[in-house]
């Protein structure tokens, strides 16, 4: 009987890990099931770019994962039962019960309203394809001089605020940050955020707290409001709720608790990766939301299931930072170096070369899922248990 792996979401981290078990594993021990709600590829980290009518190029997944052995099923996750090894899921044929001996759970993130007021109703996320597609549209129908609101000044804050302003200049953009503008970067990196942001236009409101969105305006703290034809909210991440639904073990985000090897410490036969787990880095400290995050754990996690299953030692893999990616704009980027935990340094690439760099590596992560088995291994390694639901790794990383 074949070890039934199930891998929930197809992100970068869900397709990256589904592709490297079939690269480890042979097909006759193992049946890999990737379950998506999407037929193609969704490049998150370039939603800002399709909020402003980029067209970006298809990548389906019966394409990408054709021979792989990875079978792909098109349906949405509604619950999981961690205690029977089951997964709820509903598909065009209706509800259905999928069992498995190990999971991979990698359903994500969304947009997180934080519980302002009138941030649902009126305000635009692009966590994800819908939501930049209803942005795009409603972008495209704004006239010359209409005020955008981008609420967040992250790094998705940033990428959108300086997207928009180059794409539609003749639009009155604006961000709203919760505390300076770049206040996480080194003093060379601050520097040019802000020229660009005085090239592109953008009005920048630094340390305002927003209290609530209406159709028309955002309104702040110290009783002010901002006109906002359109408000972008950016204002951090909220994971999938499904894990919170469950007897896995979670923090208060509702991210799964796991260990050095992406196994959750209350049931061994399931691992989360990305965004939906709780994954200590240097310093004991969470790693942050982010694809740098994500495709590192995905990868442990393969690694970690494939060295349970076949007896093989787990590579002892750190999971760090070396820098954070930011697009401002098609024309000009920033790379800003950072230490193992992810503060800043004083080195940063900026200009056109960082803009290319930061290409490079969206480039890199979205080929990397479109071609899952590259260097596919001759011979690979045979299970020697199939029935291995609470198997563990030889080594496990720290």
């Amino acid at each position: 009987m074949k070890h039934r792996i199930i891998v929930l979401g197809a992100g970068y981290t869900g397709a990256v890990a589904a592709g490297r078990l079939a690269r480890r594993l042979r097909r006759e021990d193992v049946a890999i099931t990737l379950v998506t709600a999407e037929p193609d590829f969704v490049e998150r980290v370039r939603m800002h770019q399709l909020a402003v009518g980029q067209e970006l190029r298809p990548r389906p997944f019966s394409q990408m994962f054709a021979g792989t052995g990875v079978e792909l099923r098109l349906a949405k996750v509604t619950g999981v039962d961690a205690d029977r090894g089951t997964v709820a899921v509903v598909d065009a044929n209706g509800a259905e019960e999928l069992e498995y001996d190990s999971l991979v759970y990698a359903l994500g993130s969304g947009w997180n309203t934080q519980g302002v007021p009138g941030t649902a109703e009126h305000a635009h996320e692009i966590a994800g394809r819908p939501g930049a597609l209803r942005l795009r549209e409603r972008l495209a129908s704004l006239d010359a001089g209409q005020p955008v609101v981008v609420i967040g000044g992250g790094l998705t804050g940033l990428e959108a605020a300086t997207e928009i302003a180059e794409a539609r200049p003749d639009l009155d953009v604006a961000l709203a940050a919760r505390g300076g503008l770049g206040d996480t970067l080194s003093p060379k990196g601050r520097q040019h955020l802000r020229k660009v942001f005085d090239k592109l236009g953008i009005t920048v409101h630094e340390h305002t707290a927003v209290t609530g969105v209406e159709a028309d305006r955002v309104l702040t703290a110290d009783g002010t409001s901002v006109p906002a034809a359109v408000t972008v909210w950016t204002a951090g991440f909220a994971v999938h709720p499904i894990a919170k639904a469950t007897t896995l073990e979670v923090s208060d985000t509702g991210q799964i608790v796991v260990d050095g090897a992406m196994r959750s410490v209350s049931h061994p036969d399931v691992y989360a990766i990305g965004d939906a787990a709780l994954v200590k880095g240097p310093g004991d400290n969470p790693l942050r939301m982010s694809c740098a995050s994500g495709i590192p754990t995905a990868w442990q996690a393969a690694d970690s299931i494939a060295a349970g299953l076949t007896g093989g030692k787990l590579p002892d893999t750190p999971l760090r930072y070396f820098n954070q990616c930011i697009s401002l704009g098609r024309r000009e980027g920033l790379i800003q170096y950072v230490t193992a935990d992810d503060r800043a340094v004083r080195a940063a690439l900026t200009g056109r070369l960082a803009a290319f760099y930061k290409e490079l590596v969206c480039k890199g992560a979205a080929w990397g899922v479109a071609n899952p088995t590259l260097g596919l291994p001759t011979r690979r390694r045979p299970v020697v248990r199939n029935r291995a639901r609470a198997a563990e790794p030889v080594a496990e990383s720290a």
